[in-house]
């Protein structure tokens, strides 16, 4: 069922702050906390409740936990509290945190773009079966996720873990979160620069650093050497993209401010061309400059993006030379537009001769046995190592040409394919009501049943390009909803009858930098077209229908969605 009224779509805006008014700004206003979250980060660094964890709470249990440290400094190690089971949507608003949460946690791995080797691969997938009741999930920022985590069981798990060099260190909280990497780095016959040694070194010489983890809000990371943009660099506080200088070679072009969530915001260039050796401290200074300049004093205004919205891109990048790097910074080409998919699905030649082989789940699930069974296809056909991509899907690197087709094939049975549907390959959920104390509707679960059914009656339809819908359990937008052909923030609609529903409020032609689209641009909000849950898969036909219907001659669903009249989209 869809619900809409006419009224014009007004685009979000992030503006800069009033004049005169302090905004907790360290290196202007001084260090004085100015909310309650500041003063639980000024009270004690969040990286040291790691000990307490191991030493008190894993022993005393959960009732021993501190609430500055569950509600607070957890998040520093990648640790969140789930929602309770049974509370409906509705109720998200209406409930405080502590009656909402259960007494299990959500564990959130980096990955950071790198390799994971079968090893890994078993040790990811024992610590699903036997610690998070089979549960894992690809992020679309490649970390994998797990529920239904007790703290008793944290310990071994950061020891398990770390035997095979993953960490789960300032995987949330008011830090570097993990890092964006191309997941064809190194391979790629295509690349413009190995983004791997920049990435290693920067998590070898910061990540964990006490002096970078009390920042205003969380900072995004992104690094890609790839022509195919893989790594959303339009969306993060930090984007490195690979470019070629024509007097200085092969290097990174420096984006920063972006981010989503309820005002969206696209990164801008500075201008600037960053070479491989200048990389670590360009982006030590950029994430200082947010320690420094950012502000605190209200968390809804505390992103980098409001920071740039007052600056402009030419302060922040004088400040960035003059008063962090002490150098200027040539000035470099923006990056061409993409000719290839950044996803990797599919079967793709490597540099060297041998394969990568991009595989998709259904919207990121994985689990235990998927994992261990990946790392034994892997091994059995004598391919390398897994990385993980921004798109919840996964690539297997080094794959022998002898050895394409069975693995391609071994892929299937455990719920994989490098041969997709567009809408498996197309849909981003995230983890929705199910687990999350802030969604109001469930994702995965209807995201999947939605593309299965998409599946079945759009199976004759011909589209030359594919379009992409992502789901959103609430409007702080994890699943990128303003940059999705189709986007869905979850809330509760009514019904023409009056009947309060789980559904969607609709985001359409938004997308980034792609081989089908030169530039970013978010997405168009029909204000008032609201979808059910139930209705879902039969709105998406529709409007997809409608598309095919009405679309020029090699007419993106993009650029058709901006242009249509309303009564095309309902």
């Amino acid at each position: 069922m869809t619900i809409t009224e006419h009224r014009p779509a007004a685009p979000a805006q992030v503006r800069p702050p009033r004049a005169g008014r302090s905004n907790g700004q360290w290196a202007v206003d001084g260090l004085e906390p100015l909310n309650a979250n500041e003063a639980v980060k000024a009270a004690d660094n969040g990286l040291n409740v790691r000990e307490r964890i191991e030493q008190v709470y894993a022993v005393q249990g959960f009732d021993s936990i501190a609430d500055d440290d569950l509600h607070g400094r957890f998040r520093w190690w990648g640790l969140y509290t789930q929602r309770r089971q049974g509370i409906d949507g509705g109720r998200t608003a209406q409930l405080e945190p502590h009656e909402l949460e259960d007494r299990y946690f959500m564990l959130r791995v980096r990955t950071d773009g790198l390799a994971l080797s079968t090893e890994a691969l078993r040790v990811l997938g024992d610590i699903s079966t036997e610690f998070a009741r089979g549960t894992a999930d690809i992020t679309d920022r490649q970390n994998i996720q797990y529920h239904w985590i007790a703290i008793e069981d944290v310990p071994e798990i950061w020891r398990r873990l770390e035997s095979v060099g993953m960490e789960t260190t300032t995987a949330c909280g008011d830090t570097p979160r993990g890092f964006l990497g191309s997941p064809v780095a190194g391979i790629a016959a295509d690349e413009i620069i190995d983004p791997t040694p920049v990435i290693t070194q920067i998590k070898h010489r910061f990540i964990g650093d006490p002096e970078l983890a009390n920042l205003p809000r969380k900072f995004k990371t992104a690094i890609t050497g790839n022509p195919s943009l893989d790594v959303v660099h339009e969306i993060n506080d930090i984007s490195l993209v690979g470019v070629v200088h024509p007097e200085l070679g092969a290097g990174y072009d420096l984006w920063v401010g972006g981010a989503l969530s309820t005002t969206p915001r696209l990164a801008e260039r500075l201008g600037v061309f960053v070479r491989e050796e200048q990389a670590a401290d360009v982006w030590l200074g950029v994430i200082s400059i947010f320690r420094d300049y950012g502000y605190r004093r209200l968390r809804n205004k505390a992103r980098l993006k409001f920071l740039l919205a007052e600056w402009g891109t030419a302060k922040f990048r004088d400040v960035l030379e003059t008063e962090y790097l002490g150098y200027r910074l040539p000035d470099g080409p923006a990056p061409a537009p993409a000719t290839t998919s950044g996803d990797h699905v599919g079967v793709h030649r490597q540099k060297d001769g041998r394969f990568f082989v991009g595989a998709a789940p259904v919207v990121g699930r994985i689990g235990g046995t998927t994992l261990a069974g990946l790392a034994d296809l892997v091994e059995r056909t004598g391919a390398g190592t897994v990385r993980l991509t921004a798109f919840q899907k996964l690539v297997i690197v080094d794959v022998p040409e002898a050895s394409v087709e069975e693995l391609v094939a071994g892929l299937e049975p455990l719920g994989l394919t490098a041969r997709p549907s567009f809408f498996r390959r197309t849909t981003v959920a995230c983890t929705g009501i199910e687990f999350c104390k802030l969604a109001i509707v469930d994702t995965k679960d209807t995201a999947a049943a939605t593309v299965a059914e998409l599946e079945k009656r759009l199976a004759g339809l011909r589209l030359d390009t594919p379009i992409s819908l992502h789901v959103n359990g609430c409007p702080n937008s994890c699943a990128r909803i303003q940059t999705a052909d189709i986007g869905l923030k979850g809330q509760i609609v009514t019904t023409d009858d009056g009947e309060q529903q789980p559904g969607f409020q609709v985001h359409l032609g938004g997308g980034l930098a792609s081989a089908d689209r030169d530039e970013a641009g978010l997405g168009r909000t029909v204000r008032g077209l609201k979808v059910t849950a139930d209705g879902l898969t039969d709105y998406v036909e529709r409007v997809v229908r409608r598309y095919v219907q009405d679309r020029s001659t090699g007419e993106t669903f993009a650029t058709w969605a901006h242009r249509a009249e309303e009564g095309a989209l309902q």
